[in-house]
């Protein structure tokens, strides 16, 4: 088997007593620290309106009733392992894609981790823009926003990595290209 994160599923505002309950786990007895390496509830900032109206950020769970534990099993531990965390009081279980309990959990995968850590602000994002709507070459596309708003024009460039268009736009008779943002073109209908 493998070290990996692994979700374990908790009573909902569980999440950090479980965590302190883990880490005391963790200090005093050596040979679970061997296997159980970390425990982290993913939390993320977000910006919130209070009842005034103004801004304030806020802490969130970024999965509310789970919590990642970090475990190095092995074929001869892992259910030793897993148990002693599955008796903490407001655990339930581990996610797991066998709900018999006769194979281990399954691990996250890395680029689920990578997720959540993105969202937590651990690690910075990965740069791909996915346009809501897709854009092709000579199409006629309707400014939405920006200095151009209510202007038609043709698609000239598709640029997917800074999610921008090149637009043909008739301004004062002429025809300029235009940048704009992928956010502000809608297609028309035809």
């Amino acid at each position: 088997m493998a070290k990996g994160w692994y979700v374990v599923h908790t009573y909902s505002g569980y999440e950090q007593k479980i965590e302190r309950i883990i880490n005391k786990l963790r200090q005093n007895d050596p040979e679970f620290e061997l296997y159980c390496t970390g425990v982290n509830v993913p939390m993320e900032t977000v910006e919130v309106l209070n009842e005034k109206g103004e801004r304030k950020m806020e802490q969130r769970k970024v999965l509310p009733g789970y919590i990642l534990v970090e475990l190095d099993l092995e074929e001869k531990n892992w259910r030793a392992v897993t148990t002693k965390i599955i008796r903490i009081q407001g655990v339930t279980g581990f996610i797991s894609a066998d709900k018999s309990g006769l194979v281990p959990p399954t691990p996250l995968t890395a680029r689920e981790h990578r997720s959540i850590l993105e969202r937590t602000g651990e690690i910075a994002p990965e740069k791909t823009f996915r346009p809501k709507q897709d854009f092709v070459k000579g199409e006629e596309v309707l400014v939405t926003s920006g200095p151009f708003a209510s202007f038609k024009g043709t698609v000239e460039e598709i640029d997917l990595q800074k999610g921008k268009l090149r637009l043909s736009l008739e301004i004062l008779g002429r025809f300029t290209p235009v940048d704009v943002d992928f956010s502000q073109v809608e297609k028309t209908i035809q």
